[in-house]
This record gives structure tokens, sequence and C-alpha cells, in this order.
């Protein structure tokens, strides 16, 4: 399943592309972030994502799969139910940013079965969550609100 959405946010480039990767920080869903082994070149670098989601708690492996400081940053996170694939893209407008959120869901085991006959409310879901991280990523970069 993949979802594509995108939001303006009125800060530079750089401080964007710099706050999204405090992920913890603005997005909802996030419960803990831990860095496990970093790389100096960025790409490779894996980190431990918890998150919690209506009560549900999932453990995620990532690693960094892309990085080009301001403008793209991307990252292969494996659970037990699913993995994601996920770029976020950055563009200047002068002096706004544009941040493009694609993701791509893989379901795994049962959750593939889920998947097939529920597909459609999935879909629907996930870009109601994608909504709501993108406007949170908006209110932290512009106001330095956090979620937590």
């Amino acid at each position: 399943m993949r979802s594509l959405l995108s939001v303006e946010i009125d800060r530079p480039i750089e401080e964007v592309f710099e706050k999204t990767g405090n992920v913890c920080d603005w997005s909802i869903t996030c419960v803990d972030h831990e860095l496990i082994e970093e790389k100096p070149e960025v790409v490779g670098t894996r980190f431990k994502m918890i998150t919690e989601d209506r009560g549900h708690r999932m453990e995620f492996q990532g690693v960094t799969t892309g990085h080009q400081a301001p403008t793209f940053y991307s990252a292969h996170l494996e659970g037990k139910q699913f993995d994601i694939d996920v770029d976020y893209k950055f563009e200047d407008l002068s002096g706004r940013t544009r941040v493009t959120q694609e993701s791509k869901v893989s379901a795994k085991g049962f959750s593939r079965v889920l998947f097939a006959l529920l597909g459609w409310a999935f879909k629907k879901a996930s870009c109601d969550a994608q909504e709501q991280e993108l406007g949170s990523l908006k209110r932290y970069c512009e106001t330095g609100e956090t979620v937590r």
C-alpha cells in the first residue's frame, strides 16, 4: 500500500530538514527513538523506533537508506506485522518548504490477509494518519510545539 502527501511549512528548508529528524518531538505516534549505530555518511545508520496508535504499541528496527541534506531523507523500518519504506522530499519555496512524504507499507504474515480484505480501509486510515503527522510536523517547525 502506497501513500503520498505534502505539506507547506513557513520555515526555511535547512531548518525543516533538521527538525524532521527529531521524530519523537513532532510525531503523534512516536513513543521512543533510539540510535543503535550511527554512520558518518548517515546512510546505513541503524535505529529502533517504538510507535503507539490507539493503544497498540509496535517496535520497528530501522535503517537510513537515503540522505541528501537538505532535500531528501529515506528509511526502511521493519516490524513484526509490516515493513515501511518512507521517503521525505524537501523543496525550497523561497523561504518556505514543501515536505512530501511517500510511504510504502508491506504487510507480513496474517496482516497480508487483513490488507487484502480491508485494504481500502487501511489506505484511508493510513492517509488520515499521514495527514495528521504532517500537520504535527508543520506545527513543530513553525511554532516549536512538541507533541509531548
